[in-house]
């Protein structure tokens, strides 16, 4: 029994590392069905925000980065998640006021997702997987390569400008 659940556990694994996250089934802020394949040819920045973080803040770096870098190839994409702290208690509505109100969010973001447990999003299963351990906060940012492959993962304390992630943005859009 341990074996056959080992290898299931490693086969899930090496699929969740495989996968191109343009493929997995999520829902848009307005709870319309969808996946990441109208981002297909675009580098993406994934980010999981809430709020109420003391890392809410970054909500302005992130929209300034989407402003300088969306036509350039960038796509960066916000996915409200609760499990950390509560900091996202709000509704989809809620949360999608905020964003428009206090920082003029215009980068597309998406329903609530669980990142913890067993009720972690498909989505986040396959960045974690990908680049190994789970997320730690809110703020963590995984950047996607245009063909859909994690390339690599930014902690909550890097922000949207710092000299790290944009070399690694501008290494991914050529």
């Amino acid at each position: 029994m341990k074996t056959l659940l080992l290898s299931l556990l490693m086969t899930s694994m090496a699929f969740a590392a495989d996968t191109n996250v343009q493929d997995i089934a999520i829902k848009d802020i307005d709870g319309k069905g969808t996946t990441l394949k109208a981002y297909a040819g675009k580098v993406l920045l994934i980010v999981n925000v809430a709020s109420e973080c003391g890392y809410t803040p970054q909500y302005a770096g992130l929209q300034a980065l989407h402003e300088k870098m969306s036509g350039k190839g960038l796509a960066v994409l916000g996915f409200p998640c609760n499990d950390f702290g509560g900091q996202e208690p709000g509704s989809e509505a809620e949360i999608k006021s905020f964003c428009s109100l206090n920082y003029k969010v215009t980068f597309p973001m998406f329903a609530k997702v669980a990142i913890k447990g067993d009720a972690k999003h498909p989505l986040y299963a396959a960045l974690q997987s990908a680049v190994g351990g789970e997320v730690g906060w809110n703020f963590e940012k995984f950047l996607v390569s245009k063909d859909g492959k994690v390339l690599q993962r930014f902690g909550s304390d890097v922000a949207p400008d710092s000299p790290e992630l944009m070399a690694a943005i501008e290494a991914a859009l050529k």
